[in-house]
């Protein structure tokens, strides 16, 4: 496993390009079980890099990038026993040369949710995962679905500038009281990590209605709300269709169940992406060739 730091360094990867099957994993470190999986599902298409880079273009001012958890050597070490190609964990400065320069501006997916309570947040997450792209000339990338609004945008900004590159993503892992695992999880202690949970229980009684018929949808946003009288504040608590993050008239096709809620010192999101039916619920993927 080599570590990379340099634009120059990631000449290196020029062998492991040359058969097409080069796997890009992009995290922001802080590395947890959800990020390993990832990194596994990617080892099963080719040879992985691993990128690790707090990104400071996607974070806005009084957000916690420079409190956000950072630890290269414990990443390096949990990677080690995966066996990635290489791990390109660049410093600020190799990745933003020119720090006023150009950058990518994402499509109407990235107008709601938290794009409508963090202005420019995927404006940095799409120029950041492009430069990526660019540098390390992946075949695939394979993202966590946590982060589905982040893989949708993503997803609309590879399609609309051909960017020669598969995103796939790939399901969420939970601690065994449901918590989605998440590198900001570490900012929770005692009552906070208990009341975090409520998350998920709103997304599975939300789930619960509609395997029992109910297809409207602002009856299912008032049970997902009900169930977040745990969380300090609810960003959010909304029904959207996939791929383009419109409202439904009825909660039907493709849906995705999404949550932004704040506990104690953590922001947190969830969701759940479900294929409704007249008659049957079943969990899906966001993108194509993603695993329900």
């Amino acid at each position: 496993m080599e570590l990379l730091r340099t634009r120059a360094d990631l000449a290196r990867l020029a062998p492991l390009r040359s058969g097409g099957r080069l796997v890009l994993v992009p995290t922001m470190g802080a590395l947890h079980a959800g990020h390993l999986s990832l990194v596994e599902r990617a080892a099963a298409l080719g040879p992985v890099v691993v990128s690790i880079f707090v990104n400071p273009t996607q974070f806005a001012p009084g957000e916690d990038f420079a409190h956000y958890p950072r630890d290269l050597e414990q990443d390096l070490e949990r990677l080690r026993p995966l066996g990635p190609a290489a791990v390109f964990a660049p410093p600020v400065s190799e990745m933003y040369p020119h720090p006023a320069g150009a950058a990518v501006e994402p499509g109407p997916r990235a107008d709601a949710l938290c794009g409508a309570r963090r202005p420019g947040h995927f404006r940095g997450v799409a120029t950041v995962v492009v430069k990526l792209l660019n540098l390390v000339g992946p075949a695939t990338a394979v993202f966590g679905r946590k982060d589905a609004q982040q893989c949708l945008v993503l997803d609309e900004v590879v399609r609309d500038l051909d960017l020669p590159v598969r995103l796939i993503d790939a399901p969420t892992l939970r601690e065994p009281d449901g918590l989605a695992m998440s590198s900001r999880n570490r900012y929770l202690e005692g009552d906070d990590r208990r009341r975090a949970t409520c998350l998920w229980r709103a997304l599975r009684a939300a789930q619960r209605e509609l395997e029992a018929g109910e297809r409207g949808v602002v009856p299912l946003e008032e049970l997902l709300a009900l169930h977040l009288a745990d969380a300090d504040v609810v960003e959010y608590a909304e029904v959207r269709r996939v791929p383009d993050l419109s409202r439904p008239p009825r909660a039907e096709g493709r849906l995705l169940l999404a949550i932004a809620a704040r506990v104690g010192p953590a922001r947190l999101i969830d969701n759940l992406v479900l294929d409704v039916g007249p008659r049957e619920v079943r969990a899906a993927s966001l993108l194509e060739g993603g695993q329900p």
